[in-house]
């Protein structure tokens, strides 16, 4: 009767150590496809989604490790504590990735397969809706070079004819001449750039595009 049980008991913890590896593997190639759709017009890195995957698999190992033993829990926890990490995050976005593949290894250890799968179905349409909100025009970089550097006050009143909001990022005065460059938003761009260039003594002027955030 006592093998009976003690092999009861093995093989549901057999079965539940199954189950959580099956669940956090779908739920890891789930967190892999949105990971790739949402970087699908920026820089993509196969390498850190595949991370991404096998991260939430490590991770409920992990955990199914722990609650198995407590002199193997406080192994974990001293063997972790030396890992530093030195990988520097470029996007924000990849935070939130690596910390919900993180999460939900952590859940599905612990065997909560609903809070898992919910979380993962929260955390979808956060993103996507957040994703698709419509954002302020990012605004443009004005670049003048002129010879006569009291023409700056010229230049300026053309931006504010035909910006509500600007911002003088440099100023470079150099035996006379000036180069500024102001921050602006526009949507007559053409006919912005055509009237700073004809002012007196204008060299150049250049209108550019940046994908920095969005100030106004």
């Amino acid at each position: 009767l006592h093998l009976s049980i003690r092999r009861q008991r093995q093989m549901c913890i057999r079965d539940r150590i199954m189950a959580t590896f099956a669940v956090t593997c779908i739920l890891a190639c789930y967190v892999f496809l949105i990971y790739r759709l949402v970087t699908r017009k920026s820089f993509y890195s196969k390498g850190f989604n595949v991370s991404l995957a096998a991260m939430s698999v490590i991770t409920a190992a992990i955990i199914l490790a722990m609650q198995s033993n407590l002199v193997i829990s406080l192994g974990m926890v001293g063997a972790l504590s030396i890992v530093r990490f030195r990988t520097a995050i470029k996007d924000p976005m990849d935070l939130v990735f690596l910390f919900w593949s993180i999460s939900i290894g952590i859940i599905c250890g612990a065997g909560l397969y609903e809070v898992a799968l919910l979380t993962c179905l929260v955390v979808t349409i956060l993103i996507l809706v957040l994703e698709n909100l419509p954002a302020s025009r990012a605004p443009m970089m004005l670049v003048v070079n002129v010879t006569d550097a009291d023409k700056e006050d010229a230049i300026l009143d053309i931006v504010k004819k035909y910006s509500r909001f600007y911002k003088v990022k440099s100023r470079n005065l150099t035996a006379g001449a000036l180069d500024m460059v102001v921050e602006v938003q526009v949507k007559e761009e053409g006919a912005f750039v055509k009237e700073v260039a004809a002012v007196d003594t204008v060299m150049t002027a250049s209108l550019i595009a940046h994908d920095g955030e969005v100030t106004f």
